[in-house]
């Protein structure tokens, strides 16, 4: 069989394409999202990632507390859940509230009812893909998927074959409900994570722990 560049077969190069465009959507600025109208194209060095955003100065260490509404499932026409089932969303939708939680409560005393230094956090989860089992593994380290993944570890890039998580953060002040930060964002393993492709849901859920960590910083 003729070979090209680095003696990888034709075939397998057209493969590596194939399923790099099989990666997931990016998140779009949701219609159905109550920032929806504030949110501008975002020009940062994250963009790639957030391409939406609204914020504006804020003395976060001002707030000491933090109402974290129950996570929502986005329904609209624009969602990006694919064919994910009913019970996959849900178990992501409660693992994005105990995990947010979590993450926050070092920086942030989790509350119920609204006071002068607290903050409100709307969590919405737009979209979400799973990992296809075995070959989610395989293309780590097969000749199709490895140099291709390795690329993209390095760029920070997705994974072929691999889960992700799409998803809006709003952040308001919960006494005067003013929005103060909303952002949407994809999240998604290091292309090399060969842990998170042991479980369907397992990239998605590596996913919600990046989104946690960042919101956390942003919050400092």
């Amino acid at each position: 069989m003729k070979t090209i560049s680095r003696g990888i077969p034709p075939t397998l190069l057209l493969l590596t394409v194939f399923l790099a465009g099989c990666s997931g959507s990016d998140p779009v600025r949701y219609a159905g999202l109550q920032s929806t109208t504030q949110l501008q194209p975002n020009t940062g060095d994250n963009a790639s990632r957030i391409p939406y955003r609204y914020s504006k100065p804020v003395d976060w260490q001002k707030y000491h507390s933090v109402i974290i509404e129950p996570v929502s499932l986005y329904n609209g026409s624009d969602s990006q859940f694919d064919d994910m089932s009913s019970s996959d969303k849900q178990a992501l939708a409660s693992y994005m509230q105990q995990k947010f939680r979590e993450t926050l409560q070092p920086r942030l005393r989790v509350e119920s009812t609204p006071a002068a230094d607290t903050l409100r956090l709307k969590l919405t989860l737009t979209g979400a893909g799973t990992t296809p089992q075995v070959v989610g593994t395989v293309t780590k380290f097969d000749l199709a998927g490895g140099p291709y993944n390795i690329v993209q570890s390095i760029r920070g890039g997705q994974g072929m074959m691999s889960g992700y998580v799409n998803y809006a953060v709003e952040v308001y002040d919960a006494t005067s409900n003013q929005l103060l930060l909303a952002y949407v964002a994809k999240q998604y393993p290091n292309a090399m994570n060969v842990s998170a492709t042991i479980g369907s849901l397992s990239a998605a859920e590596v996913g919600i722990d990046k989104g946690a960590e960042e919101l956390a910083e942003m919050l400092k």
